[in-house]
């Protein structure tokens, strides 16, 4: 991936980047924003507001350099990145402008200490994940069938209040075309236009599974200090969405796709709306395999922040070996749960190291989890986990 005489300069930046990759990342997107404006509609603009973008590219970047000898740990993680920069239509001419700028941060921010042999380890460095990037994409893309950017008009059939904060969209094909076709745990984009004047893309991961004819997603709807920062689509779509409105949305995306197809014993631990690509894979089990062994481990606030109920009775109701166990951190007088967080020990059983475990929630929730399953003797190789946003690289750092 790199030249053994730029190797030492890529080594010798990790404590640089430790101590600097954030204001180095600052005035990347500063500068590169400041230059090309369009481009603020690729990038998470509430994640920008609050600083969480900026962090997450200068662990990105810090990551990349601390690793960049174990493509065993980069693998997993250039895969994950590749299908959400094409779930936003990335192009690969955007790599030049990005690495540009981003040499120019690294530049600008290290002074005389960015020496020229360092800069050109590091444009070696960008330019050969770049090509491994934009290759990948070229694949997805072809493979999808799509454009880079490209998204079709989809009508809202039906509009459900899931929970207190969780409403599920369900929607079809506004030209009446086939649906696409999709697995379990996969998401789209939803493109919207907001009163600020910008176009801006999020991910909503798919809650229901394939029927062929429809897509649903469902949204948690943000408040406060949150939806100033990063909840601007959420609310759009909990003020604005209603039956019959029509939306802009990708094609599915997403590397995250639990076994549903075979008959071995899984096991589905979530959080918060972190259920909603559980659900999916839930309901395609009842549907090709529904005497599979299936725990299914959901932690809420409380009954009023717990979404998809009804979808779980009736799963219940299809599946003799379902074993559902939900935990409430404000119990209440809920007979169906069980009071404070999830904790490995009080789920059922299952072959601990022959069973696959997928988790997707919080940061701090899948960590928790992560953590009870290995001490609970659970082979790291048998956990999965779905992460968005500025947590994708925590395991790395």
């Amino acid at each position: 991936m790199i030249s053994a005489a730029s190797r030492p300069y890529i080594d010798a930046s990790v404590p640089v980047l430790r101590e600097h990759g954030l204001a180095i990342t600052t005035t990347f997107y500063r500068n590169m924003f400041a230059e090309f404006p369009e481009l603020t509609n690729l990038f998470n603009m509430g994640n920008q507001a609050s600083g969480a973008q900026q962090q997450s590219l200068a662990s990105a970047v810090f990551a990349y350099a601390a690793n960049i000898g174990n493509p065993g740990a980069l693998g997993p993680v250039v895969n994950r990145i590749v299908h959400k920069h094409v779930s936003v239509g990335i192009h690969a001419e955007h790599y030049p402008i990005v690495g540009r700028h981003l040499l120019g941060a690294i530049a600008e921010t290290l002074g005389d200490a960015a020496t020229p042999p360092l800069l050109a380890a590091w444009d070696e460095a960008y330019n050969s994940l770049a090509a491994l990037l934009i290759q990948a994409e070229k694949d997805l893309y072809a493979g999808a069938g799509v454009e880079p950017g490209q998204t079709r008009p989809m009508r809202v059939t039906s509009v459900v209040r899931e929970s207190g904060d969780v409403m599920s969209v369900r929607m079809e094909p506004a030209d009446g075309a086939p649906v696409q076709t999709f697995k379990p745990g996969q998401y789209v984009s939803v493109g919207v236009d907001l009163s600020e004047g910008y176009r801006q893309m999020r991910q909503y991961s798919l809650s229901d599974a394939a029927d062929g004819a429809s897509l649903r997603i469902s949204v948690k709807r943000e408040s406060g200090a949150e939806a100033a920062q990063a909840g601007q689509v959420s609310n759009w779509i909990h003020e604005n969405v209603k039956e019959g409105s029509v939306l802009q949305v990708s094609h599915p995306f997403g590397d995250f796709t639990p076994d549903t197809e075979s008959n071995d014993p899984v096991v589905l631990l979530s959080a918060g709306v972190g259920i909603t690509p559980m659900i999916a894979a839930l309901k395609r089990i009842a549907k090709v395999n529904p005497k599979r062994y299936v725990i299914f481990g959901y932690a809420a606030r409380d009954a009023a922040h717990h979404p998809h109920q009804a979808d779980l009775a009736a799963a219940r109701s299809a599946m003799p070996n379902l074993q559902v166990v939900t935990f409430y951190e404000n119990l209440g007088d809920s007979a169906d749960a069980q009071g404070g967080r999830m904790e490995v020990a009080k789920l059922p059983s299952w072959p601990r190291t022959e069973t696959n475990v997928y988790m997707c929630g919080p940061l701090a929730f899948m960590q928790a989890q992560w953590l009870g399953l290995v001490g609970a003797g659970v082979p790291v190789t048998r956990l999965h986990r779905e992460v968005f946003g500025p947590d994708m690289l925590d395991h790395l750092l």
